[in-house]
C-alpha cells in the first residue's frame, strides 16, 4: 500500500503543478491530498508540501484548522459562480443545472470554514 499511496502522492503534486499554471484548476486542493498521501507513505515528502515557503502555510492552515483564507474563498465561489451560469446556458435538459448544484454544496463546505 506505501507505494500505491507514494505514486497516489506524486500524482496529485503534479496536478497540483498543473493548477499553478492554469487558472481554472486548484492547486492547493491537490496539494492538500498528496500531503495525506505522503503522511501515509514519505514522511520527508510531507514534510517538503508542509515546509514549502509558498504552498505550506495554507496547507498547514487547512489540515490543523480547517482554514481557508478569504480570498481563496473569494475566487473558488466567484468561479464556481461563472462556471455554473455557462452550465446553465450552454448545455441542455433538465441536468444543465446538476453543475450548479455541485457547486452549491461546494460553496457550502467553503464557507463553513474558518478564515485563514
Amino acid at each position: 500500500m506505501r507505494i500505491i499511496f507514494m505514486l497516489a502522492g506524486l500524482f496529485f503534486v503534479g496536478l497540483g503543478i498543473i493548477g499553478i499554471f492554469l487558472p481554472v484548476m486548484p492547486s492547493t486542493v491537490f496539494f492538500i491530498i498528496a500531503a495525506v498521501f505522503f503522511a501515509r507513505s514519505n514522511p520527508v515528502w510531507e514534510a517538503e508540501i508542509m515546509n514549502h515557503p509558498k504552498i505550506g502555510p495554507p496547507i498547514r492552515a487547512f489540515r490543523q484548522r480547517g482554514a481557508i483564507a478569504k480570498s481563496a474563498k473569494i475566487a473558488a465561489i466567484t468561479a464556481m459562480t461563472i462556471s455554473s451560469v455557462a452550465s446553465a446556458f450552454l448545455l441542455h435538459g433538465w441536468w444543465r443545472f446538476a453543475p450548479a448544484c455541485v457547486c452549491v454544496l461546494c460553496a457550502i463546505f467553503i464557507l463553513t470554514r474558518p478564515n485563514e
